[in-house]
């Protein structure tokens, strides 16, 4: 099992990959490096879960509800050899499938997403096949906070706990951002744990850039027997390059070259990089 200073060093390299992949057509780079500590932890610590074991029915289950995320778990998925590091490169080719959301042709890549709020059904209903089997697979499914808004994640929720599904375990990356406003200024979440605890939940709340603290989070589960999990981990879009944090203007990105070189540098401790991209603002 790898520690807290390896599990750093891999999602150094993590955001690396992410940025890298901002050039070209661009990516959401905000929110992608928001949940890049989560997915690290997840697959390296809590998942029972390995390119050898993809087709096991008995194993364990990432759905990536905020398929915009996807350059997280690319290059996580790298980093523990699902596909080669090198094929990163071809994101947004035509020729592959590396596109701005998750597609099931990336080995790892358990369901299509994009159009948000889905995916906590998808998971629910897999829990339930795995309790109708009487097997020992958990489904982890991770949501962003804006994508709360849509009602079939409440729908999901509400069946997740009449049916006792205490091995289904949702996890909020709670960065603050909906596109390019905050959330509490849109449509607000809070009190977000009081919400899930009223829909039947186990709710923890976590500093979603801790290994420490995610190790205590997701050290027992379930959280409580015949309850379907929710843990809220408080993160910052953008995370890891200081002139990104908590902007709400830089949640999607087309970077050039030079730009990638100057986040790169920041990334690892440079000067606050000076980019030509400008911000995305939508209405």
């Amino acid at each position: 099992m790898s520690g807290h200073h390896d599990l750093a060093a891999v999602s150094l390299r993590v955001r690396e990959h992410v940025i890298r992949m901002a050039s070209g057509g661009g990516c959401f780079i905000g929110a992608s490096l928001s949940c890049t500590d989560l997915l690290v932890h997840l697959y390296h610590r809590v998942l029972r879960l390995s390119p050898a074991t993809l087709t096991d029915p008995d194993r364990d289950y990432l759905f990536l509800s905020k398929g915009h995320d996807v350059p997280a778990l690319y290059g996580t998925l790298a980093e523990l050899g699902y596909l080669p590091a090198e094929r990163l490169r071809r994101h947004l080719d035509p020729g592959d499938h590396l596109y701005w959301h998750p597609n099931r042709a990336i080995p790892g890549v358990e369901f299509h997403s994009g159009s948000l709020g889905h995916l906590l059904s998808v998971a629910t209903g897999v829990a339930v096949d795995i309790k109708l089997r009487g097997g020992p697979g958990r489904v982890f499914v991770v949501l962003g906070d804006g994508e709360l808004d849509e009602g079939s994640v409440w729908e999901a929720a509400l069946v997740a706990s009449g049916r006792g599904l205490d091995n289904l375990v949702a996890i909020v990356d709670r960065n603050g951002f909906q596109a390019n406003i905050e959330t509490e200024a849109l449509v607000p979440l809070e009190p977000l744990a009081d919400k899930l605890a009223a829909f039947g939940f186990a709710v923890r709340t976590v500093d979603g850039h801790s290994f420490a603290a995610l190790d205590a989070a997701f050290a027992t589960l379930p959280l409580a027997p015949g309850r379907p999990a929710a843990v809220i981990a408080r993160t910052v879009r953008g995370r890891g390059i200081p002139s990104l944090e908590a902007r709400a203007d830089r949640w999607f990105m087309r970077l050039s070259a030079a730009d990638v070189e100057a986040l790169l540098a920041e990334l690892h401790g440079g000067p606050r990089a000076v980019l030509a991209a400008e911000g995305l603002v939508v209405r």
